[in-house]
């Protein structure tokens, strides 16, 4: 006979925990490595063992030692300081960029979706002319009117990536208004933006967040580029892209100027792929069923 334990359902506290879609050993080590970067972000001021832009910490270019773990640049600034501080305009950058993607692409997908005829012809219209452009172009031509800087070349990335959820979210939105349950709140008298808040933006929200997620890398990556081309935060603030570019031609003589910024970024952006890719097998059917296949 089974006791009352056994008999008793899971609390909410176990559900939870099952319907976190970010499980595994791969799941947790890029968390992990995410929840590092958000330290290192939030603690860095008070954590390097140097100014992140004193001049002459060190002697010039010197290589690792054990003042400097990870050596000094040109300008004889400590190369652990400068990673370790770069780590918040990595993070904020996809921040930014990926909300304004979010909350703008997903605002513009459930209304062509959902009102259709001209609504949807029109807001289809302009997400393919943003499509036309190339990226980073697009991107190079918000930061030249708005100027450069770690907010604008931001808000840049993420006017790029809005195409690709608003597509998401007009895809799923037309999906949905199949759904019986859309007619009936219809016929109950209910409005359109009660139907589009309770009934369409729950249901299209895990494409939504896949999506999120993938997009992480992507907007790290890209203003990573822009930093390296010199429209990203301002000198001489520390980032990964910046510090690449301003040290590129030590690379074949002291390396590792190079490498700990370099290595610092992929890691970065290997990490928010690794989670990208759980959320997607875990919440994407059609993921896991190809993957079984």
């Amino acid at each position: 006979m089974s006791t009352i334990a056994e008999r008793r359902p899971p609390s909410r506290g176990a559900r939870l925990i099952r319907r976190w879609p970010v499980r595994g050993i791969v799941a947790n080590i890029a968390l992990s490595l995410i929840l590092l970067y958000v330290v290192l972000a939030a603690l860095g001021p008070y954590i390097t063992p140097f100014a992140p832009n004193q001049v002459g910490a060190g002697p010039n270019l010197s290589p690792p030692s054990s003042e400097h773990w990870f050596g000094t640049d040109a300008l004889g600034r400590d190369q652990l300081s400068r990673v370790i501080t770069a780590a918040r305009p990595a993070l904020l950058s996809a921040v930014y960029a990926v909300g304004v993607a979010l909350v703008v692409g997903t605002v513009i997908g459930i209304v062509a979706g959902f009102f259709g005829g001209l609504w949807d012809s029109g807001l289809s219209r302009f997400v393919d002319l943003l499509f036309a452009i190339p990226e980073y172009l697009l991107a190079i031509l918000v930061i030249a009117v708005m100027g450069s800087g770690l907010v604008n070349a931001s808000l840049a990335i993420g006017i790029v990536c809005i195409p690709r959820f608003a597509r998401i979210a007009r895809g799923s939105t037309l999906s949905i208004m199949e759904r019986s349950f859309v007619d009936a709140a219809r016929l109950c008298g209910r409005g359109r933006v009660w139907i589009m808040r309770r009934h369409i933006l729950p249901n299209i929200a895990s494409p939504l967040v896949i999506m999120t997620a993938i997009n992480l890398s992507t907007a790290e990556a890209a203003y990573a580029a822009l930093s390296f081309l010199g429209f990203g935060i301002r000198p001489p603030e520390a980032d990964y892209g910046s510090m690449i570019s301003s040290s590129q031609q030590y690379l074949l003589t002291d390396p590792w100027v190079v490498a700990f910024p370099a290595i610092a970024f992929v890691v970065l952006v290997l990490a928010f792929n690794l989670i990208g890719d759980v959320m997607r097998d875990q919440l994407d059917p059609r993921s896991r069923t190809s993957a079984g296949a």
